[in-house]
């Protein structure tokens, strides 16, 4: 059987463009950002809103969750920004799932430190507050509660106040001061959630009692802004 020259130089140029083609995608995979994963896909289950993606790697398998889209086994994915949640159950599957991870940026694409995506504005600064359900707590004696400070915070404006409340949230050490949250169960309007600035640390779910001056349009900046805002507050037995 005869080779004819072309079919040579067509087989040397195959053979030689291969380790090139293998030793670009090794690149890629080297170049990803730390905190990037690399997975492949080993089961994919649709809903209406989401797909839900078994996937394997380093001998591992977990399932994650991705806004719906269009996933196939087998093939390679990538992915670095998400939270766990143990014990999820997913109402439409009727299944409860151990431990699932809910990504944000799952991609074909490897993710690297020049393709990742910054951190979104809204994860910056203040954060929307979310109304707790089955919150009641009575009215300090002598003090006012959420929905009158709200109501009424131009007389309250530049004057000492005590509140209780339920503790929601708790952030320590942000611009030398701690950041609570409280609720009360009581609201104006949609205002139902008071930021207290204090260097006292309380835990979430603790009810607490507080005094301190109401400030009004408070700016702190990088995001921090609050039309109503109890500073300067001092824990209360």
């Amino acid at each position: 059987m005869k080779i004819h020259f072309r079919d040579q130089i067509i087989a040397l140029l195959f053979f030689a463009i291969l380790p090139a083609c293998q030793s670009g995608n090794d690149k890629k995979d080297a170049d990803l950002a730390p905190n990037a994963h690399k997975v492949k896909a080993e089961e994919v289950i649709q809903t209406s809103a989401y797909t839900y993606v078994r996937v394997s790697a380093d001998e591992r398998d977990y399932w994650i969750a991705i806004s719906k889209m269009d996933v196939r086994t087998g093939k390679t994915y990538y992915w670095s920004e998400g939270s766990e949640m143990r014990n999820f159950t997913s109402k439409e599957l009727k299944r409860t799932f151990r431990s699932i991870f809910f990504i944000q940026d799952f991609s074909e694409v490897p993710i690297t430190l020049a393709t990742q995506a910054p951190p979104e504005p809204q994860q910056q600064g203040r954060q929307e507050a979310v109304e707790h359900w089955g919150i009641s707590v009575a009215k300090a004696d002598g003090g006012v509660s959420i929905g009158e400070l709200y109501s009424r915070r131009k007389s309250f404006e530049g004057k000492t106040v005590r509140i209780r409340g339920e503790v929601v949230k708790f952030s320590g050490g942000i611009m030398n001061r701690n950041w609570v949250h409280i609720q009360d169960g009581t609201k104006d309007g949609d205002n139902f959630d008071l930021t207290i600035t204090t260097q006292d640390s309380v835990k979430v779910g603790d009810l607490v009692l507080f005094e301190g001056k109401v400030a009004l349009d408070k700016d702190f900046g990088a995001g921090y802004f609050y039309g109503l805002i109890l500073e300067e507050a001092r824990l209360k037995k």
